[in-house]
């Protein structure tokens, strides 16, 4: 019986599947985006984002305890270094999954799992946000604004200058 046993094994046992997992993990933190399957990305999530949690404060504790479970350091370099600073004042919430379809082979669903802060083109996106469109129309804001132009240059208390000759 697997009562209470939440995660997702992978069909594979403990140690198969923490070595998969670290070196997925790995993968992530120095190309910043893998693909893989579903199962494997939301098994990853789950052990990635405490890892970069820990890499938000850089003691040699936090470092000695990621080296533990990667064991590769330059993964732990970088991710200590790079991806610490650019997810310093993001509050969890690190990786993005996006499913990408079926594979031809066996059709299991395949997905594409990556940092969120380092995903430029997205981040572009929701910098530049367009207004909302609606149906209806609205008043034009360049006619008020030139109403209200002339009553500014010219003070009450001076005399009007004499135009100049227009030439035709």
């Amino acid at each position: 019986m697997r009562h209470n046993k939440k995660f997702n094994h992978l069909s594979r046992k403990k140690a198969h599947r923490e070595a998969l997992l670290s070196n997925l993990t790995i993968s992530l933190i120095m190309h910043k985006r893998i693909f893989t399957t579903l199962a494997k990305a939301k098994a990853l999530r789950v052990f990635a984002e405490p890892l970069i949690t820990r890499s938000k404060t850089d003691d040699m504790t936090n470092r000695r305890l990621v080296f533990s479970y990667l064991q590769n350091k330059d993964a732990v370099k970088e991710l200590f270094g790079v991806v610490a600073e650019k997810v310093a004042d993001r509050p969890g919430g690190y990786l993005r999954i996006l499913k990408t379809g079926h594979r031809l082979g066996d059709n299991a669903e395949m997905a594409m799992i990556e940092l969120v802060d380092f995903n430029e083109n997205m981040l572009e996106a929701a910098g530049g946000k367009k207004e909302k469109s609606t149906r209806r129309s609205r008043r034009k804001k360049s006619a008020a604004p030139a109403a209200e132009a002339p009553a500014a240059e010219a003070p009450a208390t001076e005399a009007p200058a004499e135009e100049a000759p227009k030439a035709e």
